[in-house]
């Protein structure tokens, strides 16, 4: 079977859906379908559903532009997210435009026609021919099939149940057993709060070396004023624009005064322990944001701690025993369950084989253009959220300026444009930057490149990127624009 179409989005979460409602709006004259493997959209906020599932950032900056997050919580619950998601949906009709548990396979750009043929595997494991003119990757970039597993020592002896947050069983029945979770970050700062209060009769938080953690209040009750005596989209507005102040300004710190940062978020995070837990399990070696920031509502994760339901250990595994986990310290942590909360598989474009014109493609070797167009590929972008701030804040300003594109190609009868890339500007570090988180070293050998200067140079700074991407020419000496061919190809090559 083979099917022609124009613009294919691989992935329906909050890229795919945010980039979709963006052409719906922006370029009415486009048709596009959106790939979805799973059996529905949501990605992240449909996948994971551990308990305590929220967003580590404020929901006036990870909702969308154009449609105002309506509630005063300022960390939103993974339910009310996914809610979220389903509204835009319906009002930008999408659902219609989404193949549900269907599978991109490979890819492979043919020049001879300037389209991209793009085998498919169907809901009913059958493949397809996909011909589409552009191909826009908004898959995110880690793999949803597994999780970044270590293989702990003697982990066979244990006898009680092992989890990965991301495959959450259905139904765990945690109620008066021990618990220990491994890892410090936003994941297990959300779980060890949650089973604690959901009836577990300790729960321990085993992680190597601290993590920043600031606490923000759960209800923006500014905001919760403003939207009382104001119209809702421009108390949403005010509030958004407030915050993402806010965010650059604790990153700009970070960067400039790191002493000072350190020192205010550690005098926090002593206030809130209130002398019931030594300060340091709380004291990272490195500066702030060398690692990314987390966040607790109302300080949730101090408060168990304080009251002993949960306590945390910084400390190194010697090997798992038969009832929990051997130290190297000596110390023995019982547990009836062991939450894996070690972190992502980095994936980039979802394990697509893409290849050009049957050459493949090594996406490590490449740089964006503008953050968002893939260097030296036709026809190809892909959406890469901030790591300093929120995801959606990106998506928005990369689809308004995929929509522009589109629309001067358009305009001036193009069919096919290529970002030129430079080898000189290519560095070691990712697009993820320079953060020393484990997942952002483990991406080196899969995400796209920074560049030295700009264009290809990202740099996780929302209110540059939101300037420069307004007003981007594209008419520069990177661009190379192709004109509609009149050249008949044989029938389309596809590179298994």
């Amino acid at each position: 079977m083979e099917k022609h179409i124009d613009i294919l989005i691989v992935g329906a979460g909050i890229s795919g859906i945010g980039l979709a409602a963006h052409l719906s709006k922006n370029c009415p004259q486009r048709q596009f379908d959106i790939i979805e493997r799973r059996e529905s959209f949501g990605g992240t906020w449909d996948l994971f559903n551990y308990p305590g599932i929220r967003s580590d950032s404020d929901m006036s900056t990870f909702g969308f532009n154009f449609k105002p997050w309506q509630k005063a919580n300022v960390l939103a619950d993974g339910a009310s997210i996914k809610g979220y998601l389903s509204e835009v949906v319906d009002e930008y009709q999408l659902k219609n435009k989404i193949h549900f548990k269907h599978r991109v396979l490979a890819a492979n750009y043919d020049s001879s026609i300037s389209k991209w043929v793009v085998k498919i595997e169907d809901a009913n494991q059958k493949q397809q021919t996909w011909i589409a003119n552009f191909v826009l990757g908004c898959t995110g970039y880690y793999n949803y099939d597994q999780g970044f597993q270590p293989d702990f020592p003697n982990q066979a002896a244990f006898k009680g149940k092992l989890i990965h947050p991301q495959h959450w069983p259905e139904n765990l029945n945690y109620a008066d057993k021990k618990v220990v979770i491994i890892g410090s970050g936003a994941t297990a700062i959300t779980l060890v709060p949650a089973m604690a209060k959901g009836g577990a009769a300790h729960v321990t938080m085993l992680q190597r070396s601290p993590t920043y953690i600031a606490s923000v209040p759960s209800i923006d009750f500014v905001y919760d004023k403003m939207r009382k005596v104001l119209p809702e989209a421009l108390a949403y507005k005010l509030t958004r624009a407030r915050n993402i102040g806010m965010q650059r300004g604790i990153y700009a710190l970070a960067q400039k005064q790191p002493k000072l940062l350190r020192k205010l978020l550690l005098k926090s995070i002593e206030m809130q322990l209130k002398g019931k837990v030594d300060m340091k399990h709380f004291t990272p070696s490195y500066n702030p944001w060398d690692q990314r920031l987390c966040v607790v509502p109302d300080g949730d994760l101090f408060k168990v701690l304080r009251s002993g339901k949960a306590s945390v250990e910084t400390d190194q595994i010697e090997k798992f025993t038969e009832n929990g986990i051997q130290l190297k310290s000596g110390q023995h942590l019982d547990a009836d369950i062991i939450v894996s909360a070690t972190g992502l598989e980095i994936q980039i474009l979802g394990g697509i084989k893409a290849t050009i014109d049957g050459k493949p493609m090594d996406t490590s070797k490449h740089m964006l253009y503008q953050g968002i167009m893939v260097s030296d590929v036709p026809n190809m972008a892909m959406i890469i959220g901030y790591i300093n701030a929120s995801w959606t804040l990106k998506v928005d300003i990369a689809a308004e300026y995929i929509c522009r594109l589109i629309n001067y190609m358009d305009k001036s009868g193009y069919d096919q444009v290529i970002a030129q890339g430079d080898q000189t500007e290519l560095m070691e570090d990712t697009v993820m930057g320079s953060l020393s988180s484990g997942y952002i070293a483990r991406a080196a050998d899969v995400m796209p490149k920074q560049g030295k200067h700009a264009p290809w140079n990202v740099t996780n700074n929302y209110l540059a990127d939101r300037k420069v991407l307004k007003n981007a020419r594209f008419d520069d000496a990177v661009l190379k624009f192709q004109k509609h061919s009149t050249q008949v190809s044989a029938k389309p090559k596809l590179v298994s």
